[in-house]
């Protein structure tokens, strides 16, 4: 019988240690994740940066949003 408890703890001390690895693990997994997006996202920032200034790209200039057509629109129209 005591050989039984003994077996019950060690296998629960194992289990939580690997509980916790697991945890650390998806904690890390999350920040590495979050930075390779988020230098991702820099990498394509600077990429624009080095094309205009090389001239390869011309400058990005902001337009006013199109107006959608006021009025009634045929159905007849919407299906060709």
């Amino acid at each position: 019988m005591t050989l039984l408890w003994f077996v019950v703890s060690a296998s629960t001390i194992v289990a939580l240690v690997a509980w916790r690895q697991a945890r650390r693990s998806a904690k890390r997994l999350a920040q590495l994740s979050e930075m390779y997006w988020e230098l991702k996202y820099q990498q394509g920032e600077l990429r624009v940066r080095v094309e205009r200034l090389n001239g390869e790209m011309p400058p990005k200039q902001e337009s006013p949003p199109e107006q959608p057509p006021g009025g009634f629109i045929p159905l007849s129209s919407l299906k060709r």
